[in-house]
């Protein structure tokens, strides 16, 4: 599934090829969506936001389309009409008088009113998105300790899009390796040090990503790596997808578990289970 980061960077393509034209033709494969066509024929898209997974085209004629791409949608921007070879089946087209978006194999799509949008189930729950907002490491680890939060197992929290937008499954492996923090324990469980350390993991990891397409591990070690001709999936991560090879830092083998029915890698040494919880 794809990760906040790669949502945000599928809208500002699809926010590139849009923004501030007026749309030509639209096309919803949903028959419960097809009566807005018309309705969005010749609107001009003013913005493309990101909620966590979730991408929202404005419009200036006060509607919004939302969508998530779940396990298998597909943002293509193409030349105008220029469809894409695939087999995977059409949702949503939007096309103006250079550029086509569209989106492949996506069933959660729906139109909503602007004012509607706050109260959609998806956006009502979900928590800050590091890249579409102003968050800071701070509003971070004061939310990592309120109640909601403080006694959830990492490994569950992390994936919770109510905790923070955006976060999936490379990037919970990476931010607990970034904080030193081993996946059974919980925020209560660890030192003050290793909540700063994940609150500011958060948001640097989820921003390098977005930059850089995907790349969590150390730049400098990356580009080292690249140079000697390593594959991008052994130098991309720290330790995700990294299963019995030897972590950058300490040469430890990286481990995998399971954690929400979901694979979690870890360093055993760099991310050690000892629990060191907060002073009372």
């Amino acid at each position: 599934m794809p990760e906040g980061p790669e949502i945000r960077r599928a809208a500002d393509k699809v926010e590139r090829a849009l923004q501030h034209k007026q749309v030509a033709d639209v096309y919803f494969a949903f028959p419960e969506l097809q009566a807005y066509e018309e309705i969005l024929q010749g609107a001009i898209v003013t913005r493309v936001d990101t909620k966590g997974k979730a991408m929202l085209i404005r419009f200036d004629n006060g509607y919004t389309i939302y969508s998530h791409n779940q396990l298998y949608g597909k943002w293509y921007v193409r030349n105008v009409y220029n469809y894409p070879k695939t087999n995977r089946q059409l949702r949503l087209a939007l096309h103006n008088e250079k550029k086509s978006a569209l989106l492949y194999s996506a069933s959660d799509i729906e139109v909503l009113r602007d004012e509607e949008v706050s109260d959609h189930p998806f956006i009502a729950k979900v928590g800050p998105d590091i890249l579409s907002e102003k968050v800071t490491a701070r509003d971070l680890l004061l939310r990592i300790k309120d109640k909601k939060f403080f006694r959830r197992k990492w490994a569950i929290l992390l994936l919770d899009q109510g905790f923070a937008a955006g976060i999936g499954n490379y990037l919970r492996s990476e931010i607990l390796f970034a904080a030193g923090i081993h996946p059974s324990l919980r925020p209560v469980d660890c030192s003050e040090e290793q909540l700063v350390k994940a609150a500011g993991a958060i948001i640097r990891l989820m921003k390098q990503s977005y930059r850089t397409g995907g790349i969590t591990n150390d730049l400098k070690l990356a580009e080292k790596l690249k140079a000697e001709g390593v594959k991008r999936s052994s130098y991309r991560h720290w330790v995700f997808n990294r299963e019995g090879t030897s972590c950058f830092i300490c040469g430890t083998e990286i481990e995998k578990t399971q954690a929400a029915s979901r694979r979690l890698y870890y360093c055993p040494e760099c991310q050690n289970a000892k629990a060191r919880p907060l002073a009372r």
